[in-house]
Parts: C-alpha cells; structure tokens; sequence
C-alpha cells in the first residue's frame, strides 16, 4: 500500500457519481506521483440534471451509495473529499491586480504575491455569484512581463493577470449541503473542465497552447491553455445525453436501447463501417422499423449533434480571440470522448489536431477507471495533491525552492552536529 495522506474526490455528473479514495502524494521537487487508488465507486446519477442539483434527497442518496461502495473498497471511512462543480453557470474572465511592493528594499515577498492575487480578484459579481478559482497567467514587475515566479526579483510595482471562474452561488450551496448531508466535509471546489485537465494533459500541450474539452453527460465544460496558462473556460448545456436522445427520437427507441446502441457502435468505433453493415432493433419496440445501417445511424444522427458541439466551442474561441493560438489541438476526454466519430467531427469543426486524453499519474486499483470518463474524478485526487494546482497559483518552483532549502540546511546541521563531541 501506498504510503502518505488520504485523498478523496466526488465527482458528480448529469450521467453517474464517482467517489474515489486515494493514498500518496506528488514528489514537489521530482513530481514523481506515489499516488494509488484504493477505492473507487460509481453509481447512476439522480436530482442532478445539467450537472446541476435538482433534488437534494434524490442527490444525496445517490452519493451515499457511491460513497459507501468506495469505503468499503478502500477500508477507509470518507470524511473530506475535493468536490467538482460544472453546468452553464460557470463563467469566466482575466482580471488585473496591482501592488506596491512592501519591503523597503524592493525585494517581492510571498505575501506581496498573496496581495496583488487578491487585489485581482476584486472584481464587480452580482450578489448571485461567487468566484471559485482565480488562476495567475503571469506576473509583471516594474514594467518587465512574462514573470512566472517573482519571488526574490526587486522592484517597487508588482502586477498580476489572473483567469478567473465564478459559479452560481445557489449552486454551490445545493452541492455543499447534498454533500454534507452525506457526512462528508469539502476541502475545496474545483470546476470540473480544471480538474480534468490536471489528469490528461501533459506541460508541453500547455505550453504550446492547447484546448480540452470535457463532454459529460449533460454538458460540455472546455478550457484554453495559452503559453501554459489557462487563458480562458466556459460550458455549454450539451453532451452525451443529447446524443443519445437523438437517436430514441430519430429511431422510435427507448432511451435505454439508444443508449445500448450508441455504446456499442462506440466500442465497435476503430472497425470499417460500410453500407452493409447493420443494427436490428427489431427487438426494441421500434415502429415498424426492424434494422438501420451503422452509416445512417452515424452520419445521420450522431455526427450532427457532435459538429454542434464543436461549432459552439469554435465560435466561441473565435470570438475570445483565441482559436488560432492553440497549435498543440484539442484534448478530448470525458465519457462523451467515447462517442463514435468524435475524433472526425473534432478535427473537421475546429480545424485543429485531436486526440482523446486518458487520465494518468495514479496506480492501484486503475484497471476499470483509467478511461476518459473518470478523467475529472482522477484529475481532482491530483489536484488535491499537487501545490500549484490546490492553490490555483504559481508552479511549484517556490515550494521546490523551499524543500531544497530545507534539505540543505538539515544536512548542513546534521554535518556540523556529527562534528561536535
């Protein structure tokens, strides 16, 4: 077993709820992850629509029993857990703060970085919204951008850009409170496009530029990283549930075969697809329809609801001013990334690379969740581990500078101490 502290996530979704319990920790100065997964549990997801709650009884319930299925996994019982949060609340925007810097001698302390991140984060909200990240691009001292660190440089001026996100604060309240009624404190909130990205994407896509696109069961949540900063997030109120309604509507089926059907075209997605090849549904109820070709079923159902997708995230690059400064592609993750020709309808609608990101940096008990669709779970066990993701701050160079630091002195005393008689 894995040593160091207990890491839990709750991830709750339009489609399912995951609870996951981890031991270990990230290595700040190698970044090596000793993180193991010890429980994890899923179960149908209930109150929540649009991966926002609609009924608390029904979502509590619903938690409880992924929770108690994950306890009993890990052995362990569940009092924190890190907590996404996603649905068409979720906005944001890039914010500047200003300071003086307090020493006398010029030089930038921690707590002058502290002070100038939340001079930026004093931005006008309605009374209705609250902010849940606010996450530093760069630093400017004295004129002089592009600082990723200030700590230790001199001057008399310091600035920050931040990305902020904000969240409805009704419902961040209805989650708090389904997720303490299960008995279980918050550590903190994580929007859920965030949390994916700390699973799947790797530091060069960031710094090149990139975009992941998490597509959930009722939403789609997207962020852009812009020379390894995240430049800009949003959401919009679709995702795989659509998909699957389109085909119940466009086949005469229940939900529950569209949902088969959709499944098993996307397990069976990597073989050739030719006009010959059939779906019965003779079986399922349809109305006087016994057998569809994959091809219709693809082309004509599945791929214009994905290109809606996609169209919706480009325009909305494109109006950021964004699209054409992410040469690394689109990352796609989430249980949606499983869909059928996904990989086409990305490439052809936002003209762009595309790959499907599968979360990693975690052992253990993986065999069954390291799949896109477990991406924003794994992404907050790693975020709650990580000291430049729980903070939303810098990278980690200042706490690799102080466990250096830290290190030294200690082999220094224990030298000097071995010395003395």
């Amino acid at each position: 077993m894995a040593k160091g502290k207990i890491t839990a996530a709750i991830d709750i979704g339009s489609s399912k709820i995951t609870a996951i319990i981890a031991q270990g920790e990230i290595n700040p100065v190698t970044y090596d992850s000793s993180i193991n997964i010890l429980g994890a549990a899923t179960s149908v997801s209930k109150g929540v629509k649009r991966s926002q709650i609609v009924d608390i009884e029904e979502a509590v319930d619903a938690i409880i029993e992924a929770v108690e299925a994950a306890e009993r996994m890990a052995g362990y019982n569940l009092d924190r857990a890190f907590l996404s949060v996603g649905g068409a609340h979720i906005a944001s925007q890039n914010s500047t703060g200003v300071v003086a810097i307090s020493d006398p001698e010029g030089e930038v302390s921690s707590e002058d970085v502290d002070r100038v991140i939340e001079a930026a984060k004093a931005i006008s909200l309605p009374t209705s919204r609250e902010v849940i990240h606010v996450i530093p691009r760069s630093f400017t001292v004295d004129g002089e951008g592009g600082i990723k660190d200030p700590v230790g440089m001199f001057g008399v001026r310091l600035e920050v850009d931040t990305h902020i996100i904000t969240s409805s604060s009704a419902a961040l309240k209805n989650l708090t409170k389904a997720v303490n009624e299960v008995g279980v404190d918050i550590e903190d909130i994580v929007f859920s496009g965030y949390a994916s990205a700390q699973a799947v994407l790797s530091e060069t896509e960031k710094e090149l530029g990139c975009l992941l696109v998490d597509i959930g069961g009722g939403t789609t949540s997207y962020c852009a990283w812009i020379d390894g900063s995240l430049a800009y997030s949003g959401t919009i109120p679709i995702g795989g549930k659509n998909v699957t309604n389109d085909l119940a509507i466009g086949l005469r089926i229940s939900l529950d075969t569209a949902e088969k059907i959709k499944l098993t075209l996307s397990t069976d997605k990597k073989s050739k697809e030719t006009k010959t090849d059939q779906i019965d549904i003779s079986e399922t109820g349809a109305l006087g329809i016994k057998k569809v070709s994959k091809r219709t079923v693809i082309e004509g159902i599945i791929r214009p609801r994905l290109n809606e997708i996609f169209t919706m995230i480009r325009l909305d690059l494109e109006k950021a001013g964004l699209i054409n400064k992410i040469p690394s592609g689109a990352i796609i993750t989430g249980g949606g990334a499983l869909t059928v020709a996904i990989e086409d309808a990305a490439k052809r609608m936002l003209v762009l690379p595309v790959r499907i990101g599968v979360p990693h940096g975690v052992g253990g008990l993986v065999d069954d969740i390291l799949t896109p669709a477990f991406s924003t779970a794994i992404g907050l066990i790693l975020y709650g581990n990580t000291p430049s993701g729980r903070h939303s701050s810098l990278p980690a160079f200042r706490e690799r500078f102080k466990l250096a630091s830290k290190d030294l002195f200690a082999n220094i005393f224990n030298k000097i101490r071995d010395l003395l008689p």
